[in-house]
């Protein structure tokens, strides 16, 4: 699965600006890569690792802006269409970092 998290936040003052850049590497050190500039994904191993980073996510909001997230299967991640721009290596299915167990 894959959480992507949409994100609009305000920069015209100082602490709005502090705030979004706390946010950004927030996501970064959570695990996060970023797609676009406010557009970041992590994949997850099921709905409780889900629910884990989702409380983790609603713990380091900004105080103000819009932030959104969306749980997608890896089969629906697979059929983004890139319009412009190359295809990055983050992009393909075979980016996820899996843990083995032996």
């Amino acid at each position: 699965m894959r959480m992507l998290v949409f994100f609009d936040l305000p920069v015209k003052e100082k602490a709005a600006q502090r705030a979004a850049t706390r946010f950004r590497n927030f996501l970064l050190k959570d695990g996060y890569q970023m797609v676009q500039y406010s557009v970041y994904a992590r994949v997850c191993n099921g709905y409780d690792s889900v629910a884990t980073h989702e409380r983790r996510l609603n713990q380091n909001l900004p105080p103000n802006g819009s932030v959104r997230l969306l749980v997608i299967t890896e089969k629906q991640y697979e059929s983004v269409r890139i319009l412009l721009g190359e295809r990055r290596r983050e992009d393909t299915p075979a980016a996820c970092e899996q843990l083995t167990l032996l």
